[in-house]
C-alpha cells in the first residue's frame, strides 16, 4: 500500500471545488482512497466563524470564568454538541450533535485567519459523497474518500487522525465468523479501517505542509457504502458513558 500526499495551490475558500482541485493536483487511479482534511471541507462549505459575531450566553461566560477559555469559544462549542462529557484544565469534551466524542466539539482556530474558528461540517458523509461523485463525474475515476479531523483518545497521550465521514468504502472490516490460524471463530474483531487510513495519511499530510489530503493505493476494501455512524459505538454498548 502507499500512501501518497496531494499539496493543493491554494488555500481554500467557499469559492472553491475541492474535486477540481484534486484532479488538477493528483494523478488518481481507480480504486484509489482519498483521505481529506476536515479542515478544507469547513472552509468550503463555509463553516468558518467570525468570531466577532459570536454573542456569550450567561451559562458560556459561566464556563469561560472557571477554565479559562474565551467565552465565544464555549458559545460555538455548545451549539455543536448534545451534552458535555468532561470539563477539566481548559478542554470540554463534549458529544458532538453527530455523535463523535471529542474535544471542544472540533471547533479549531488553527489553520484559519486570525478572529476566526472552523467548525466541523453538518454532514460529513454527504460531503464526502458530493467530492465522491463530482470526482467520477469529471475523471470517470472510481474512489472513496474518507474526511478525517484528529482527535485525541482516552488513556494514551497524543492525536491521531480519525474519520468523521466516508463514501465508497465500509469504515468496518468485520472479522466474525472467519477463523483464525488455530482454526477459532473470531467473534468481536472488527477492524475501523477509515480510521486507520486517517491516521496513516496524516503522516504525509501533517499540519504545516499544505497538505490537506492524500491518497491510500494499493490498499483492497469493501466499497459497500456504510455511514460514519457504524462507528460510533452504540450507547448500550459504551461501558464509559
Amino acid at each position: 500500500m502507499q500512501i501518497i500526499p496531494v499539496k493543493l495551490k491554494k488555500e481554500i475558500d467557499s469559492s472553491d471545488d475541492i474535486a477540481e482541485m484534486i484532479i488538477s493536483s493528483s494523478d488518481l487511479c481507480d480504486g484509489d482512497v482519498l483521505i481529506i482534511a476536515q479542515k478544507i471541507v469547513s472552509k468550503q462549505e463555509g463553516r468558518v466563524v467570525d468570531l466577532s459575531t459570536v454573542k456569550p450566553s450567561l451559562l458560556s461566560e459561566g464556563i469561560s470564568s472557571q477554565y479559562g477559555k474565551d467565552p465565544r469559544i464555549v458559545e460555538l462549542i455548545l451549539s455543536e454538541s448534545k451534552r458535555i462529557v468532561r470539563m477539566s484544565n481548559g478542554i470540554l469534551i463534549v458529544e458532538t450533535n453527530h455523535g463523535f466524542i471529542c474535544a471542544n466539539a472540533g471547533i479549531d482556530e488553527s489553520n484559519v485567519q486570525n478572529g476566526y474558528a472552523t467548525l466541523l461540517p453538518i454532514d460529513s458523509d454527504f460531503s464526502a459523497k458530493k467530492i465522491r461523485e463530482k470526482i467520477f463525474n469529471l475523471s470517470k475515476k472510481n474512489v472513496a474518500v474518507v474526511i478525517s479531523d484528529t482527535f485525541g483518545r482516552p488513556f494514551r497521550m497524543g492525536q491521531t487522525n480519525h474519520a468523521i465521514g466516508t463514501s465508497g468504502i465500509n469504515p468496518i472490516l468485520d472479522y466474525e465468523g472467519s477463523l483464525d490460524n488455530f482454526n477459532k471463530i473470531l467473534r468481536v474483531t472488527a477492524i475501523a479501517i477509515a480510521d486507520e487510513l486517517s491516521s496513516a495519511a496524516e503522516l504525509v499530510m501533517g499540519k504545516t505542509l499544505n497538505c490537506p489530503v492524500a491518497i491510500a493505493r494499493d490498499y483492497v476494501f469493501d466499497s459497500e457504502n456504510h455511514l460514519i455512524s457504524d462507528l460510533i459505538r452504540p450507547e448500550n454498548e459504551d461501558l464509559f458513558r
